[in-house]
């Protein structure tokens, strides 16, 4: 097994907001060997979570964002970051740890969404890094232990927050629908109609699910292995609901 920090490299990053360089662990892709991805599409890799590493984070004026769209950034935007973000922002003055763990991944997602909201970004961004940051709280809660009450009680705080970005997450992507063209967050619209058809299914929205499962099953352009997760689904929702179903 192969320790996180041999994944990992320090890259120089210009700041799009104060023009600052600093340094930002990224991960080298070379390395990376693929595992089955989580069943709402969650990249899972051997040995190293790759999403605590996917967001930049300034040091010097606070702007953070996921790393491929960083510098994506209006001169307004740059505006309305500096007069939301880098006016209240406060150095911290201590230096990366080599690695990171959950809380401090969490943290700068936290910072990413922060900055997202205040340059006006799109609704999509904001989902998008609302079902990241979900997911690390997924990862970490199943990493905690739970053999006493404290564990336990720690253990559910983290589920909870799991969930409240999870449905962040799935409300803001539905919205997105509504205002943004495909790709949305790099996704089709079959990938997309999955992937809220997982997150209908988790909150018992099942006539939605149905819906946008119904899309990709019946369309003539969706490949094969598309629909064949689409199918799975499909399976899963029929099984849930017969569950609830009172007999």
């Amino acid at each position: 097994m192969e320790k996180e920090i041999d994944f990992l490299f320090e890259k120089k990053v210009r700041c799009p907001v104060c023009d600052n360089i600093f340094g930002s662990k990224v991960v080298r892709t070379s390395r990376l060997r693929r595992l089955q991805t989580d069943f709402d599409l969650r990249p899972r890799f051997r040995d190293i979570d790759t999403l605590k590493y996917s967001v930049y984070a300034c040091p010097f004026c606070g702007y953070s964002a996921i790393n491929t769209s960083f510098d994506q950034l209006s001169k307004g935007q740059i505006m309305l970051v500096k007069e939301n973000v880098t006016a209240n922002f406060k150095p911290s003055g201590e230096s990366d740890p080599e690695v990171y763990d959950y809380n401090t991944a969490i943290a700068r997602y936290k910072r990413a969404l922060l900055c997202s909201k205040a340059k006006r970004g799109k609704m999509s961004e904001l989902a998008y890094t609302c079902l990241k940051i979900s997911w690390l709280y997924r990862s970490m809660g199943d990493e905690m232990p739970e053999s006493t009450k404290e564990e336990c009680e720690a253990k559910e705080e983290v589920r909870k927050n799991q969930e409240l970005f999870y449905k962040e997450a799935y409300q803001g992507f539905q919205k997105a629908l509504t205002m943004e063209d495909f790709p949305i967050c790099g996704m089709d619209t079959f990938t997309m109609d999955f992937l809220l058809a997982t997150l209908a299914c988790h909150f018992k929205e099942y006539g939605f699910a149905s819906k946008a499962v119904s899309n990709i099953l019946g369309s003539q352009i969706a490949d094969r292995r598309m629909k064949d997760r689409a199918l799975d689904l499909k399976q899963e929702i029929v099984s849930k609901m017969r569950a609830e179903t009172p007999q």
